[in-house]
């Protein structure tokens, strides 16, 4: 029987049989307490056998991290009415554990854990964090869903860079000690016959939808040979890319918006007990920061606005805040925490966003970022350029290869309608939500610069 069901139907009185791994073995001379999870749930539930038993002896020898199975009379606990006990029968060794097992019960760092990736979920932390992550998901689904959003599975593989950033891995079928030793590269050989990238968003294919369905949205892998070695930034990450035809840089900030408060408010209901666990051992006052949220309008500021409060500030920055200058981590942090909550950055010199946004007759685009105290940059925004000559002018300027974009500067010419979509790193997302401080740690195989392990 699952612990998760034990829970929910309480059997109380009644023989049943659980499997799981040990998470705890306390030994004393007449009696065992083992703590069990099978993952199925946050809760894990206590075994209680004594000398009575004839294996008594062996089941002591049974170590930290063994699977097992236990057999016995499901009870509820002395000490607390919220957590049941099962007074063995019987104990089954299903899987023994070696005397070199890493997870050791004693605190390890997050460090350490990573370089143990492959047995990280089995700690009480990453179980919390990785539930998180799993229920996080549900609630994008269930948000956009409910809105009438269509769910679109966008490709990995693509021939256009989204950014323009130069930042995209290359996929090939090609030898590539081949190329080295003869200098020849020939895409015509290769497997899809032209140069191709992992993908480093999926905007441009939720636009094309967004011209059929009015509303879509992209959830998946994206992937960025960023360099940058800090705790925000991953090559290989999830991202969140809702697209939304007939709607302006307003309304895709409202969805935003209400977007970020239905996943709290469902993470909130539907992972109690893993977020009640990261505000007590994690991030203090993290369920007070989430309900604030839940409760309050988030800012809306204008780049200009924002450059003027940092000039103010007194503050001596390490980068001077200049008008088209972008904004630092540690611009982020100030301005975060003179508001107090969450903030769009609107309307940004053009020269800082992508090709792709509205121009302004000021210099800007009609562009936000969402910025999330102690997270920095999580959303980015944008209502899109629909004007096929200021879009063909803006590539020229930036020098980009027009041909590479034929079909998506169609959607100019074919029905275009004013749409508005943004991104959402959700790594990131999840670390304002779980107070975790390392991207990291809440993505489970992490993938960086010099650093592809398992």
């Amino acid at each position: 029987m699952e612990i998760r069901k034990i829970y929910e139907e309480q059997p109380i009185g009644k023989e049943i049989s659980v499997k799981g791994w040990i998470r705890k073995h306390r030994k004393q001379k007449e009696i065992g307490f083992i703590e069990l999870s099978d993952g199925t749930c946050f809760k894990k539930i206590q075994v209680v056998y004594d000398s009575k038993l004839k294996e008594f002896d062996e089941i002591q020898k049974i170590k930290f991290g063994s699977a097992i199975e236990i057999i016995g009379i499901l009870s509820k606990s002395p000490i607390s009415d919220e957590q049941l006990e099962l007074q063995t029968k019987k104990i089954i060794l299903i899987g023994d554990c070696d005397e070199d097992y890493p997870i050791q019960p004693k605190k390890h760092s997050r460090e350490f854990l990573r370089e143990q990736a492959y047995l990280r979920p089995r700690t009480t932390l990453f179980q919390a964090i990785f539930r998180i992550r799993s229920v996080a998901s549900m609630a994008l689904h269930d948000f956009f869903q409910k809105e009438g959003f269509l769910y679109l599975q966008a490709p990995i593989f693509t021939a256009s860079d989204c950014e323009g950033a130069g930042e995209m891995f290359q996929a090939t079928t090609q030898d590539l000690e081949e190329i080295a030793r003869t200098g020849k590269l020939d895409y015509s050989k290769d497997f899809f016959g032209k140069k191709v990238g992992l993908t480093v968003s999926a905007q441009f294919e939720a636009e094309t939808f967004a011209q059929a369905f009015s509303k879509v949205y992209t959830f998946g892998p994206t992937f960025r040979a960023d360099k940058s070695h800090t705790p925000y930034h991953l090559a290989e990450f999830w991202q969140i890319e809702p697209e939304v035809a007939f709607c302006d840089l307003d309304g895709i900030i409202s969805i935003s918006e209400d977007m970020m408060k239905h996943v709290i408010r469902y993470v909130l209901q539907y992972a109690k007990e893993e977020i009640e666990y990261l505000d007590k051992y994690v991030s203090v006052g993290l369920i007070s920061k989430l309900k604030k949220v839940l409760d309050s309008e988030f800012k809306r500021i204008t780049y200009k606005e924002c450059i003027e409060l940092l000039q103010r500030s007194g503050r001596d920055f390490e980068f001077k805040p200049v008008y088209g200058g972008d904004i630092a981590k540690e611009h982020e942090k100030y301005i975060t925490e003179y508001f107090d909550c969450p903030i769009f950055i609107t309307y940004w010199p053009k020269e800082l966003k992508s090709f792709y946004m509205k121009q302004l007759d000021d210099g800007t685009v009609a562009a936000a970022d969402l910025e999330l105290p102690g997270v920095g940059e999580t959303f980015g925004m944008s209502e899109r350029e629909v004007d096929y000559d200021k879009l063909i002018s803006r590539m020229k300027e930036l020098d980009m290869k027009i041909e590479d974009y034929d079909w998506y500067l169609k959607l100019r010419k074919y029905g275009t309608c004013t749409r508005s979509g943004y991104g959402v790193g959700f790594e990131r997302l999840l670390m304002y939500i779980t107070g975790v401080e390392s991207v990291r740690d809440v993505i489970p195989y992490p993938r960086a610069d010099k650093y592809c392990d398992y």
